[in-house]
């Protein structure tokens, strides 16, 4: 008896004898065999109405403000979510994305430090899926990607046109897509200008930018602006150098990456560039919704970050000088 032939037996199907389907049901009855509701849905490809969601966390405004999105464009269009995280661990998305196999009808991964295209090898060809700032697209897909370098070397540029010179980068992690788009046009601005880049080293984190901060206090080159590589590590610094009586931006200038609600909450208030993470989430649902219904979409969509001024920058006096004496920083 071939496979095929006790699938259909248990499924219902009309084209198979009574005297099979018997034999088929009461051998499933003596192993205690239950059909796998997931796997008849893949079979099948039936909708489920359901979107799987993989991003690498889930802490920090940032995955709020996507998660919004997505969340209020599937609403709109009657889709659940379903979601998990991978915390940079590639066959950890992997097991993520194989428990989501006939239970979902397309899937948006957002993978900047691992190869998505490895780890989507684990789904069936057919199911939609769209990737978004991921480290390696593989082959052609449906992606969204935000413009780490420009909206860094745009809000660099800010920083010196606003008469800032000794403009220090905190980075994010290591091998992050994101962490290191950022870095390069941080690196673009500060050459087109004919300035020294400095860079310390950080997370995405807000205690990295404390401890950023720190260091910048106790040294001696100083700094007059700081590009954080996101928000929440400027924050962080901010912080910092509030505790240590440093006036944001009379004395140091600050910056981060995102526009998280936060940014427009703090005193000062960040200045920054906005990726529209609410957005972008929308728009990855949207497009995956289009996939489900047999739409031929292999884009990349890029998304250009804008700046948003805030209190934090200022621009110094006309002849350089900050607008109130400077100090030395050591605490």
């Amino acid at each position: 008896m071939s496979v095929a032939s006790v699938s259909r037996a248990l499924s219902g199907a009309t084209n198979v004898r009574p005297a099979m389907r018997a034999r088929v049901q009461e051998a499933a009855s003596r192993l205690g065999y239950v059909p796998h509701a997931g796997a008849r849905m893949l079979s099948r490809r039936a909708r489920t109405y359901t979107m799987g969601v993989v991003l690498p966390d889930m802490h920090g405004e940032f995955f709020s403000e996507l998660l919004r999105g997505m969340d209020e464009e599937a609403s709109r269009h009657g889709f659940q979510l379903l979601l998990s995280t991978m915390h940079a661990d590639a066959d950890r998305g992997a097991r993520a994305l194989q428990s989501m196999r006939g239970r979902v009808d397309g899937v948006a991964v957002m993978a900047p430090q691992v190869d998505a295209h490895d780890m989507l090898a684990h789904l069936p060809a057919g199911l939609p899926a769209l990737l978004i700032n991921c480290a390696e697209k593989g082959v052609p897909r449906p992606a969204i990607e935000i413009d780490g370098a420009a909206g860094a070397l745009t809000v660099t540029r800010h920083l010196v046109s606003a008469g800032r010179r000794r403009i220090v980068h905190v980075a994010g992690p290591m091998g992050n897509r994101d962490a290191v788009d950022r870095l390069r046009g941080y690196r673009a601005a500060m050459a087109e200008a004919g300035l020294v880049p400095r860079v310390l080293p950080g997370d995405f984190r807000q205690e990295s930018g404390r401890t950023a901060a720190k260091a910048l206090l106790h040294d001696r080159q100083g700094a007059d602006a700081v590009f954080a590589a996101n928000d929440q590590t400027a924050i962080g610094v901010m912080l910092r150098l509030r505790e240590a009586g440093v006036d944001v931006p009379g004395e140091i200038a600050l910056a981060g990456f995102d526009d998280i609600p936060l940014a427009a909450l703090v005193l000062p208030g960040l200045t920054t560039v906005r990726a529209d993470a609410s957005g972008v989430g929308a728009r990855a649902i949207r497009r995956l919704g289009a996939l489900a219904e047999g739409a031929n979409d292999a884009e990349t969509e890029r998304v250009t970050p804008v700046l948003v001024v805030r209190g934090s920058t200022r621009a110094t006096t006309n002849n350089g000088q900050q607008g109130r004496t400077r100090r030395d920083f050591r605490t």
